[in-house]
């Protein structure tokens, strides 16, 4: 299957109780594994994770759903429905706790939606009102929408992050199968993005005075499915490449990272790209891979249960069925680990505590389940 169909339009629904947590017995295999994998929940079509202050998590389905789990997993309610377009890859996207969300108690999240022209990711923001249990999602306004809108199912992104001095979010803009906006200025396809909090050009952005969109911090993208900010500050990257050349890469502001023009993988129907070399005038990715991993969230570590891995970059792998661990050292990068998980992973997050938590998306027909890892016993 070509990875353009990552979702898949017919998908199993789940009954709406919770499995009980119970170890995974994925035989020999999970052996071999450095972590031990407990079930928290099934969950139907998930996209991403965000865990609360008191442990409890956010949760998006594909069809629009924002649901609320307890830390156990036990428990589970929907606190918004969101009316989206959830054909091909398209549905309820990432979820992201705002900056301040103590006391402000914002929540960010992205969505495909269909408008004039044809469809588009878009950047919501809505506030958790309510006391502890009865709680919704309140106040949803639309702060962001890609331009422009266009025909097809795939390569959305959506893809949060907050800036850590908290004054500013960076948003990804997939191309949208469409190769050249990647490329073009007047778009924020294609592109990474830095806005304000409320989703407006944040001032300063470095190429704005070139003619480009307002809101550009870098372009030359494709499929941008994970985004996040290291220790140090540094702004990491993995997307979707051709076939071959996924990739991890570095942002930097104003830089072009090649697509369509230059990539490690080959278009689906055989046509060659040129590959990245030194002088070309565009950013190489610190790490790629090829076969592809088909990478889905990205997570930057900073527990104390895997003392080893900390400040290390986790990827979920679709394709792979595979959680995906990259050695990051100040702004270079090298592979390190890639587990075999038995089924597609989504995105990866993590408890206070340092426990991993991840999610399979459920493409397969199956359930999405809720994974805790942590070490194995001693």
């Amino acid at each position: 299957m070509i990875r353009s169909a990552l979702f898949a339009t017919a998908l199993l629904s789940t009954s709406a109780a919770c499995a009980a947590p119970v170890e995974s017995q994925a035989g020999a295999a999970a052996a071999a594994l450095p972590f031990r994998t407990t079930v928290l929940a099934n969950l139907d079509a998930p996209w991403a994770i965000a865990v609360l202050p008191d442990g409890r998590m956010l949760v998006t389905e594909k069809q629009g759903q924002m649901l609320l789990l307890s830390a156990d997993g036990k428990q589970r309610r929907s606190i918004a429905t969101i009316a989206v377009d959830s054909a091909g890859q398209g549905g309820l996207m990432d979820v992201v706790l705002a900056p301040g969300f103590a006391q402000n108690r914002h929540v960010y999240f992205s969505y495909s939606a269909a408008g004039p022209g044809g469809k588009g990711v878009v950047l919501a923001r809505g506030r958790l009102e309510g006391a502890a249990g009865t709680e919704r999602l309140g106040g949803i306004e639309t702060l962001f929408s890609a331009r422009p809108f266009v025909e097809g199912n795939g390569h959305y992104s959506g893809r949060i992050a907050f800036s850590p001095d908290g004054r500013h979010l960076f948003f990804t803009n997939g191309e949208r199968q469409k190769f050249t906006p990647a490329q073009d200025k007047s778009m924020t396809l294609g592109k990474v993005l830095r806005l304000t909090l409320d989703g407006k050009p944040a001032p300063g952005n470095p190429l704005a005075a070139q003619g480009f969109a307002p809101e550009v911090w870098s372009y030359g993208h494709r499929n941008l499915l994970g985004i996040a900010f290291d220790a140090q500050g540094n702004l990491w990257e993995q997307e979707m490449g051709p076939k071959g050349g996924d990739e991890v890469n570095l942002i930097r502001p104003g830089a072009n990272y090649g697509y369509p023009n230059a990539s490690n993988g080959s278009h689906y129907d055989g046509r060659d790209i040129p590959d990245h070399k030194p002088g070309d005038g565009y950013e190489a990715p610190k790490v790629w891979w090829n076969p592809v991993i088909s990478p889905g969230g990205l997570m930057i570590y900073s527990g104390d249960l895997f003392p080893a891995w900390k400040g290390d970059a986790f990827i979920g792998g679709l394709s792979s069925q595979a959680l995906v661990r990259v050695d990051l050292d100040g702004t270079s990068a090298r592979k390190g680990d890639q587990w075999a998980m038995g089924a597609r992973i989504r995105d990866v997050d993590q408890t206070a505590d340092g426990a991993i938590l991840v999610i399979e998306d459920g493409d397969d027909g199956s359930q999405g389940r809720l994974l805790k890892l942590m070490p194995p016993p001693a």
